[in-house]
C-alpha cells in the first residue's frame, strides 16, 4: 500500500503510551501516520517499531497554535490529506495535589494541553477535512474515565476531560454537513508510564490507597482502529474501555 492509497492519520502524543500504541496499530494496518509530540527522539522510536511503515515524525506542542498549524501543513504536504485525527495528547498534571494547593500555572498547563490543544488540533483537522476532496474524515478524542467520574485530587485533569465530552458533542454536530464524524474513547487503567502507579497503589475516594487492576494498552489501540475504520456513515459516538475489575462501576 502506497502513501497515496492508504488512509492518513494524525496521532498526537504519539511518542509514548496510548498514542504510541495506536500509532503502531494503525501503521501495522497500512495507514500512513503523522506522529506528533514534543520530543523528536520518542517519535522516531515509535516509527521504528514498524519498519517500513509510512510514518512522519512532526515535533509539535499542541498547546501552541503555530505548532498545530505546522503539524497539519506537514501532514498534508507529505500525504495529501487527513482522514483521521486521534486527539490524544494530554497530561495529568501534578498528582495528588488538593485543589486549595494547586498552583495556577499547573492548572493552566493541564488546560492548555488537554483542552486547548485538543480544540486547536480538532479545528485544524476540521478545516482540512471540510476542504479536501473527497470531503470528510474522522476525529477521535481521547477522553478518560475521568470524563465520567473523578479521582481524588484531580480537579484540573477531571475538568478538562469533562470539557472534552462537550467538545466531542459540538464537533460531532457541526461536522454533519461535511462528512466529519467525531467520537470519543474513554479509557480506564491501560498500562502506560502515566498509569504505572495504579498497580502499586492509587488513592481511593474513601481515603485508602489500593492497587488497581490494569489492562493491555494494545486492547485500547484495537478499539481505536475499529472506530477509525468504520465508514463515515457510521460513528462510535462514545466508547468506554477499561480494566474489567477497576473501581469504577458501583462503589469500588
Amino acid at each position: 500500500m502506497t502513501d497515496r492509497e492508504s488512509k492518513i492519520a494524525v496521532v498526537t502524543g504519539a511518542g509514548s503510551g496510548i498514542g504510541r500504541a495506536v500509532a503502531v496499530e494503525l501503521l501495522n494496518a497500512g495507514w500512513s501516520v503523522a506522529l506528533a509530540g514534543r520530543r523528536t527522539g520518542t517519535l522516531e522510536e515509535t516509527a521504528a517499531l514498524v519498519p517500513g511503515g509510512a510514518a512522519l515524525a512532526v515535533p509539535a506542542d499542541v498547546s501552541r497554535p503555530e505548532d498545530v498549524t505546522g503539524l497539519f501543513a506537514a501532514t498534508v504536504e507529505r500525504f495529501g490529506r487527513v482522514d483521521l485525527l486521534f486527539n490524544n495528547a494530554g497530561t495529568f498534571g501534578p498528582g495528588g495535589v488538593p485543589v486549595e494547593e494547586l498552583p495556577y500555572d499547573a492548572w493552566r498547563h493541564v488546560v492548555d494541553t488537554n483542552l486547548n490543544g485538543a480544540f486547536l488540533c480538532a479545528q485544524a483537522a476540521y478545516r482540512q477535512m471540510k476542504e479536501q476532496d473527497p470531503q470528510g474524515g474522522r476525529i477521535i478524542n481521547n477522553g478518560s474515565i475521568s470524563a465520567h467520574t473523578p479521582r481524588p485530587h484531580s480537579v484540573a485533569y477531571t475538568a478538562t476531560k469533562h470539557a472534552l465530552t462537550g467538545l466531542t458533542k459540538s464537533l460531532s454536530l457541526d461536522g454533519r454537513p461535511y462528512r466529519i464524524a467525531v467520537g470519543q474513547i474513554d479509557i480506564g487503567n491501560a498500562v502506560t508510564d502515566m498509569t504505572a502507579r495504579m498497580q502499586t497503589g492509587a488513592l481511593q475516594a474513601n481515603g485508602e490507597v489500593a492497587p488497581e487492576p490494569v489492562m493491555d494498552v494494545a486492547d485500547v489501540a484495537r478499539t481505536v482502529r475499529h472506530m477509525a475504520e468504520l465508514p463515515l456513515e457510521a460513528n462510535v459516538q462514545f466508547a468506554t474501555v477499561l480494566a474489567t475489575a477497576m473501581p469504577y462501576i458501583g462503589r469500588g
